[in-house]
């Protein structure tokens, strides 16, 4: 998950002096900063260092990411106006940084690269809260009171994301992922009305360039065949629900990706290792599977864990299923 350097060393010394804005800023911090986690663990590709915010930050949305709290926006969107606020992103213009990042790392690597970008609903509710939220109450009572203006946001935050989308594609990464963060607060009407059809739109826009299509959420459980129903080719399951239950769900049309719990990394190699010996399996009975975190990895994770984690998934025989 993009979160993958953050427990290394190596990467607390680089950004100590800099938020994440300005690491993703900087293409040659951004650079090194991907790379490290794939030198350190020999995984078999590599996410882009960047952030969901990154391309309403680009067009002067006002955000800050805050350590230990996530994005901040000084000033709310809660009226029909807000939305003038957000304007067509240019990314030869607007985020060249994040274009330049993409170029240098295919120079540098040798496994697939992987760029992505924030769901509609996920940074509309950010910019509608305000920052992070438990309840997102605002952005509920927004959906349900002002439909005219919510719809009209995700439209122009899935624009966004499209145009964020398809640079880095033609920048050269080999697959996208879509990140809806916090969907899992939603029923699954207010999401298949509210929330699917900008989702799709994003999804269905870069499905025409050819490119391996990843979608992700949180807590999504419920909402894993609404989810699939959007023009991705793989589903990212967090550890609640399991592969055998979101196989179920999915169908055998998409392929899986998931679900250690990250919180099993950090209690220490052989329950992790236990527990991936049995999604290992739940994923091999299902077909396509890409082995991955449930969600992102934590801070106080042990490098040491994960790097012996890969060499026993890379050690692992499908034929153990049999």
């Amino acid at each position: 998950m993009r979160q993958a350097g953050r427990s290394l060393p190596e990467y607390r010394a680089m950004r100590r002096s800099e938020s994440i804005l300005e690491a993703v800023r900087n293409p040659e911090l951004a650079c090194e900063i991907t790379l490290q986690p794939v030198r350190r663990y020999g995984v078999d590709a590599a996410i882009l260092f960047s952030d969901i915010v990154v391309p309403a930050a680009a067009i002067g949305v006002g955000i800050e990411i805050v350590a230990g709290r996530g994005p901040v926006i000084g000033e709310p969107f809660r009226r029909a106006k807000d939305i003038n606020r957000l304007r067509p992103l240019e990314p030869e213009v607007d985020t060249p940084y994040v274009i330049e990042t993409i170029k240098m790392l295919k120079g540098a690597l040798d496994v697939p690269l992987i760029g992505f970008a924030g769901a509609p609903f996920t940074v509309a509710s950010y910019l509608i809260e305000g920052g992070p939220s438990r309840n997102f109450t605002h952005t509920k009572a927004l959906m349900h009171t002002d439909e005219s203006t919510w719809f009209a946001l995700v439209d122009r935050l899935a624009d966004l994301a499209i145009a964020s989308l398809v640079s880095q594609i033609e920048a050269g990464v080999d697959a996208i992922q879509l990140f809806d963060s916090w969907a899992g607060s939603l029923s699954r009407r207010d999401y298949a009305y509210f929330v699917q059809p900008a989702t799709t739109k994003v999804l269905e826009a870069v499905g025409g360039t050819g490119c391996a299509r990843i979608h992700f959420g949180v807590g999504t459980g419920e909402l894993l065949d609404l989810m699939a129903d959007t023009g991705t080719d793989v589903i990212g399951v967090d550890w609640r629900t399991s592969l055998a239950e979101a196989s179920t769900r999915v169908g055998t049309h998409r392929a899986l990706q998931g679900n250690l719990d990250p919180a099993l990394v950090v209690a220490g190699y052989e329950p992790a290792r236990q527990e991936s010996e049995r999604i290992l399996r739940e994923g091999a009975k299902h077909g396509g599977h890409i082995f991955n975190l449930g969600h992102g990895v934590l801070p106080e994770t042990d490098p040491d864990v994960l790097t012996r984690l890969v060499e026993y998934i890379h050690s692992w025989d499908p034929r153990a299923t049999q």
